[in-house]
């Protein structure tokens, strides 16, 4: 009996040692992993700042744009996918009808909606169907059921077709879409009136390699609208959209500004783009099944232009600002960040063998590889840390002053990140005026890793689970309509 309990203990020894070693080299790897991805945040944080300023000249330049009446100005079709968008979509498309650009023109695509989208569209519009309508390119997208038009609206177009999703319509809207550029807009989004001007004053830059070019996307809970425009900027007054506006000033000032620097940008928000249509064209249009249609896009167009050894570039343009409600709700939030987690690993999976490969240069070394990594693989990371650290407390293998050290490092990373983009915006466009809205940011930027970041992580994991049984649906959205946005913020 004494030789078996001793072996019995030799045993567990064993079994202790052995965990032991397998969570120190775990924790050997979540160093040099937490070391990795902060050198590359901060890279692109410095390729930010080192651009900001070019950002900023051209932003004040645009003040005094004179390219809004000349007819050196390309023109552009500008695609609004609206699915169930009657409570926004006038709104919408009234802002869309008066921006300052000389030639352009709206084309709505309904998108078999259930409610009365098509309705108030062609009753607001006055609009009839036409009897031959012409479609001029031939993706492949659900049957168009009909086009509708006004000669008293002439750069205004409604088509209705049956329900296939955001890239399906895109690819409706291509078809009929007359001009060389197109713009994909939200129909829950509204465009500042030069937005689109100050797009193709970049693009202008360098048009023979210009494939692409992305707006700034900012949230729009609490700040003051009439008449389909932003009139007075302010912070939204709850907690969910708070959040987001502090997530939207890290991707989009904070890493799409450093990204673009070295064409290394792998998406164009699908909320507002600007692109080349032969080459949307030539890569087959968005593609459809799945969310992430506008990662998706962006990925096709490097691919083909890597392949086929064409100089070209995808740019951002954080001067041409569009505006966006954000989700009020948990509910609502957490469908949507599901969808965004689904789309992007179905891009990854799709498109793993560009990662490490030289034949793709900046997107092939650089861009896919921390996609995967650092995004895609990021929450199991977390997750699998998480454990590793309840590891070392139960083996007695650490202290807890070294857990709260390790701790405040992350944390005052990340929390240096979003001061670094809050300092961004005050250089290129300081739109915060109030000192109260500045210590707000700050505020939430600190807060959101308690608790908020951790849901992001949930979400993101619950979307690859859906991703794995096939959900493919768009998930839970509600819309309120602007009128009601301004009223809010005037009562504010």
């Amino acid at each position: 009996m004494r030789r078996l309990s001793l072996y019995v203990k030799l045993q567990q020894l064993e079994e202790i040692t052995l965990l032991r070693d397998i969570l120190l080299i775990y924790g050997l790897f979540a160093i040099y992993y937490v070391m990795s991805v902060n050198v590359i945040y901060f890279s692109v944080l410095a390729l930010s700042f080192k651009n900001i300023w070019t950002v900023y000249r051209r932003s004040v330049f645009s003040k005094f744009n004179t390219l809004a009446g000349s007819d050196l100005v390309p023109s552009v079709s500008l695609l609004v996918p609206a699915y169930n968008e009657e409570v926004t979509i006038i709104e919408n498309v009234r802002c869309l009808m008066t921006l300052n650009y000389p030639n352009y023109e709206v084309i709505v695509i309904n998108d078999g909606s259930s409610d009365d989208t098509l309705e108030v569209l062609t009753t607001e519009f006055n609009l009839t169907k036409l009897t031959n309508p012409e479609m001029r390119n031939s993706i492949d997208c659900t049957a168009v059921t009909g086009v509708f038009y006004n000669p008293e609206f002439p750069n205004l177009y409604v088509i209705d077709k049956g329900n296939g999703g955001k890239a399906d319509s895109l690819n409706a809207g291509i078809n009929l879409s007359h001009y060389p550029l197109i713009s994909s807009i939200d129909a829950d989004s509204l465009l500042e009136k030069d937005a689109l001007i100050r797009m193709a004053r970049q693009y202008m830059e360098n048009p023979e390699e210009t494939v692409a070019i992305g707006g700034d996307v900012r949230i729009a809970n609490g700040c003051l609208i009439e008449n389909g425009q932003v009139k007075d900027f302010s912070l939204p007054n709850k907690m969910w959209p708070m959040f987001q506006a502090i997530e939207y000033l890290k991707a989009f000032l904070g890493g799409r500004i450093g990204w673009s620097s070295i064409n290394g940008l792998i998406i164009v928000s699908g909320a507002f783009g600007l692109f080349r249509k032969d080459y949307v064209i030539a890569v087959g249009g968005y593609r459809g099944g799945y969310p992430g249609e506008d990662m998706n896009i962006i990925i096709k167009l490097h691919r083909y232009m890597l392949e086929n050894k064409l100089k070209y570039r995808i740019a951002f343009c954080p001067e041409a600002v569009c505006w966006t409600q954000a989700p009020e709700s948990y509910r609502i939030l957490a469908s949507q960040r599901q969808r965004w987690g689904r789309g992007n690993l179905k891009n990854m999976i799709e498109n793993y063998d560009m990662a490490f490969n030289p034949k793709y240069k900046v997107m092939g070394l650089m861009t896919m590889p921390y996609n995967i990594i650092f995004e895609a693989l990021n929450p199991y990371f977390k997750i699998t840390g998480l454990i590793a650290l309840v590891g070392y407390v139960m083996l007695d293998m650490t202290q807890w002053k070294i857990l709260l050290v390790f701790g405040l490092i992350n944390f005052l990373s990340g929390y240096l990140f979003s001061i670094g983009a809050l300092i961004l915006e005050e250089i290129a466009f300081k739109r915060f005026i109030k000192i109260s809205d500045l210590w707000k940011m700050l505020f939430y930027g600190a807060a959101k890793f308690f608790g908020y970041s951790q849901l992001g992580t949930l979400w993101r994991i619950q979307g690859h689970i859906q991703f794995l049984r096939n959900n493919n649906s768009w998930g839970a959205m509600t819309r309120q309509s602007w009128k009601e946005k301004s009223d809010t913020a005037k009562s504010a």
